[in-house]
This record gives structure tokens, sequence and C-alpha cells, in this order.
């Protein structure tokens, strides 16, 4: 029988075999001592969550929500962050100790944090590559630390109209652009690039002479052929190793109470499973 001190923490979404979640919270409970503290993973779908959050103890202390989860989310939680409000997506719940279900989004601090590590605290403009999920999260973290315009390379009219509407929102100034443009996209001071694996790949040749910054999204494979071109070329290139890090950074400490978490640890045990996948 587990103690009364122990907590529960788990990542939810669907697929959710390839996260990375609870690599990086154990490490950060063993670098704290938090030796009564277990993270797990569950794979559960939009349908299954209402019924998995209400089956929950009072040892649970928070969740992880990836996709399809972070706006499913929403209609089941007491309240919600401001940040989470901004993007209607909530990626972190946390139970408090009167049994209240808070919702709030690191990913966008995540961004900020990830940026800000390598030096990045403002720039004039931004090139946005997508317009998922992830696209709506980059919008929000360039309201922050984006002066001017930002130009959203999208595959469709609807896709273009969600993204000015976001823009709207969040107080941000988007412009629309074809996908097939999208090696324009590489010449702005900083890009961002939100889409799935191999879809960049086609304009990795185009990097120019002299780049700005890239920020790929993804973790695995890595490096894209996008982010080693980047590099080639001698830009900065913030990875979404480095956004993963930051993002359960801030929920490791919002479940725990513990701050500040230890991020080289977790980015060490990170690390080390990429390497081994």
């Amino acid at each position: 029988m587990p103690s009364v001190e122990t907590r529960r923490a788990a990542v939810l979404g669907s697929p959710i075999a390839h996260s990375l979640s609870p690599v990086l919270h154990r490490a950060a409970y063993a670098e704290l001592g938090l030796d009564d503290w277990s993270y797990d993973r569950f794979e559960v779908d939009e349908a299954a969550l209402p019924d998995f959050i209400e089956g929950l103890d009072r040892s649970w202390a928070g969740l992880s929500l990836t996709m399809p989860l972070k706006r499913a989310a929403i209609p089941l939680l007491d309240e919600i962050s401001p940040t989470a409000a901004s993007v209607e997506a909530v990626n972190t719940v946390v139970f408090t100790g009167d049994g209240r279900r808070i919702g709030d989004n690191t990913d966008i601090p995540g961004m900020i944090a990830a940026l800000r590590e390598r030096g990045v605290e403002k720039v004039e403009s931004a090139a946005v590559l997508g317009a998922g999920a992830t696209a709506s999260s980059a919008l929000a973290a360039l309201a922050v630390i984006c002066a001017g315009p930002v130009t959203a390379y999208v595959r469709s009219r609807e896709r273009g109209d969600e993204m000015r509407g976001w823009g709207r929102r969040l107080g941000v100034d988007v412009r629309v652009a074809d996908w097939a443009e999208g090696a324009r996209a590489l010449e702005a001071p900083l890009v961002i690039a939100t889409t799935p694996a191999g879809t960049t790949d086609s304009v990795a040749a185009d990097v120019p002479r002299d780049p700005g910054i890239l920020f790929d999204v993804l973790y695995d494979p890595w490096p894209t052929p996008l982010a080693a071109a980047w590099s080639a070329r001698g830009g900065t290139v913030v990875g979404g190793l480095d956004l993963l890090v930051h993002q359960a950074l801030l929920q490791v400490e919002q479940m725990t109470g513990r701050s500040p978490a230890p991020l080289a640890a977790m980015r060490r045990a990170g690390e080390a499973a990429i390497a081994s996948r």
C-alpha cells in the first residue's frame, strides 16, 4: 500500500507512448529528493478524459496534457489561467488541497524561456511555419517578444483566417502567406517551425547565408534537416527539447510547490532518453 504521503502525477494523451514527460518529471523528483512522488503516462483520448479525471483520488497532484486533450479538458476544470484562456489550450492541471482543478498553459512561457536562454529577448519581426495548436501558442509567445509583424505560412485560406483571428485576439499583427512560399520565411529574424516531422525538409536547402534564429519545436528525430542546415550556416537553433524541458520545469514547480526545478538535470535526462532511442 502506498503511504499517505505518496503524491501522483502523469501525462495523458493519445498517442502517448513516445512522451518524454515521465523522464523529465522523474529526473526532477530525484534531484529534489521527492522519493514519494511518482509520474506515469496514460493513453487517454477525448472520450475517456472525463471518467479518468473523475476517478482520481486525493493522492493526485497534477496532470500534464498533450494532444488531443488540451482543449477537451477545459470544461472539466474549475478555473483556467489567463495564459491558457488566451489560446484556449490547457497542458497543465493542478489539483488543490480543497479539491479544485486549476488549468494552465506552460507551453507559452516555456517558449519564451527557451528563447531567452539563448539570448533572444526581442525581435522586430518573425515567421511561423504552420497553423495548428502549437502555432497559436507561438503567437502568444510572440505577443511578448516580437515588436512587429508576424507572417504565418499556411496551406489553406481557412488556416490563414484562423491565424489572423488568433493574432487579433492576442494583439499580434499577423500576415498570411502561402506555404509554397515557405523559403521566404527563412529570411525572418526569428523563424518558428511548428509543423510535424518532415514538413520543413523541402526548405532546408534554402537557409540563407547569414540566418537569424530558428525555433524548431520537434525533438525526435533531432536535428531536423532544417535545424542541421541552419546550424551549418552559423545560425542560432532552439529545439523542441528546449521547449519540452522549460514547459515541464514550470509544471514541476506548480505541481510540487518546489522552486526552482532542476533545469540541468531535466535536460540531461531528456538528452539521454533521446540518444537511446
